[in-house]
């Protein structure tokens, strides 16, 4: 079975801890690759805009513009980095993660990181193991997918009324399965977060290649009416 196979046996024990440290080392050196090729994709094709016009004929240098405005984000990043380590170093952990680990007791309340809460709330939404393990490996292969569902001929979703407040339901989705996962288990947090897991998966696998296809066939029928009607 897939647990089994990510366990490398019938329980976790050495393996499965070797198996998600050498991931976990091996990790940011493939997203190092990989904002490699953005910035080799970024050089060749260039940035969107909030218009979702082509700017291919209009540019302007990256080195003055750009690297300045993008100088001042590393500096507020730096700053709230520097404030959390040396003020709130446990501000974004939990209480619990600081008790010693006991192998002979399963600890009552679970809490990961507070970025690994949403994927954790789907997780023991689903009863059974492996299908959790499933769904999680589907969320993400959705989120990859997310570019090449989208057949819209539209530029930006500023111009896309519908598209727009469903993507705000997805991000408010996103946020209360973050707080259903840092709660305690129990009838009310198990199902509001297994409604939100339905939710998340709607609208990634159903809502968004649909509203794409649907928002690319009104706007490709009032370019043909306005075309008739000159």
């Amino acid at each position: 079975q897939i647990v089994y196979w990510l366990w490398g046996g019938f329980s976790i024990d050495h393996p499965t801890l070797n198996r998600f440290y050498s991931f976990h080392y091996t990790l940011p050196f493939v997203l190092a690759g990989l904002s490699i090729f953005h910035i080799a994709a970024l050089h060749q094709y260039g940035s969107t805009n909030p218009l979702g016009v082509n700017t291919q004929t209009s540019t302007i240098p990256f080195g003055i513009y750009f690297s300045s405005k993008d100088l001042l984000g590393v500096c507020y990043l730096l700053l709230a980095y520097a404030v959390l380590v040396f003020f709130y170093p446990e501000a974004l952990g939990h209480p619990d993660n600081l008790i010693p680990a006991n192998p002979y007791a399963t600890p009552q309340h679970i809490v990961p990181e507070w970025y690994f809460l949403w994927v954790y709330a789907i997780l023991r939404s689903i009863p059974n193991k492996a299908a959790g393990v499933i769904a999680i490996g589907l969320t993400f292969a959705s989120l990859i997918a997310l570019p090449f569902l989208s057949t819209v001929h539209i530029g930006s979703p500023r111009f896309r009324i519908i598209s727009e407040r469903l993507y705000w339901v997805f991000v408010a989705d996103v946020f209360l399965l973050t707080w259903v996962g840092a709660q305690e288990i129990m009838p009310a947090t198990v199902l509001l977060g297994q409604v939100c897991t339905v939710v998340l998966f709607a609208y990634l696998l159903v809502i968004y290649p649909f509203l794409s296809w649907f928002e690319s066939y009104l706007y490709l029928s009032a370019t043909r009416s306005v075309k008739a009607t000159n």
